[in-house]
């Protein structure tokens, strides 16, 4: 599977913004770094970026420039995990997780065991393609699994959750938002979630 790239050009000409302001938000840190990827074209190096991200990422900025400074923004769109924890049943209470979640993967957890963000996206993540349907309860553990163990390899930059099956074998794998993957014609992509938009989500819900 490769990731929708969609080139600066054909951003700008969607958007209607200008070189400059694409550049400035750059540079404030309203669009990362790292979704700015180098690419050999017919016309030598251009510059490209992951559609689906960068247009929900310019839709936003758009429709939120005119009440918020642009640092503002920044740290409204920031990335980064956020520096926000809560109690189990303080997170329980904001019915972000379902009863299977707190049945299955939070039952030997304290009442009063303190959440980071970035435990309580985990938990939120893997809700969410439970309710999709996308996987079963037994793929939600080791999701979750997965997500514990490296998501920290990252380092707080953009990345990606892919969920393949394989002659009925399922798997998940993390990766940079930017990077592209190509699997043989024997794997069926089910789902690549982006972890930034999730996060962002949960912070609006959070906040």
């Amino acid at each position: 599977m490769t990731s929708e790239l969609i080139s600066k050009k054909e951003l700008l000409d969607a958007t209607g913004i200008s070189y400059g302001q694409l550049y400035r938000w750059k540079r404030k840190q309203l669009i990362p770094e790292e979704w700015f990827i180098r690419k050999s074209a017919f016309t030598g190096q251009e510059t490209f970026f992951p559609k689906d991200l960068v247009l929900a990422r310019i839709d936003k900025i758009l429709n939120m420039k005119d009440e918020l400074s642009l640092d503002d923004l920044a740290d409204k769109l920031s990335t980064s995990i956020v520096d926000l924890e809560l109690r189990k049943n303080d997170f329980i209470s904001r019915n972000l997780v379902s009863e299977v979640v707190i049945q299955t993967m939070m039952s030997d957890v304290q009442a009063d065991h303190i959440y980071s963000f970035e435990q309580m996206l985990h938990l939120y993540v893997v809700e969410g393609m439970l309710q999709s349907g996308e996987i079963s309860r037994d793929e939600g553990k080791l999701l979750l699994e997965t997500l514990q163990k490296h998501s920290s390899t990252f380092k707080g930059n953009p990345y990606d959750v892919i969920f393949i099956r394989r002659m009925g074998i399922s798997s998940f794998a993390l990766m940079s938002s930017s990077a592209e993957l190509i699997f043989d014609d024997g794997v069926k992509v089910v789902t690549r979630l982006s972890m930034s938009n999730q996060a962002e989500q949960l912070k609006e819900k959070l906040g």
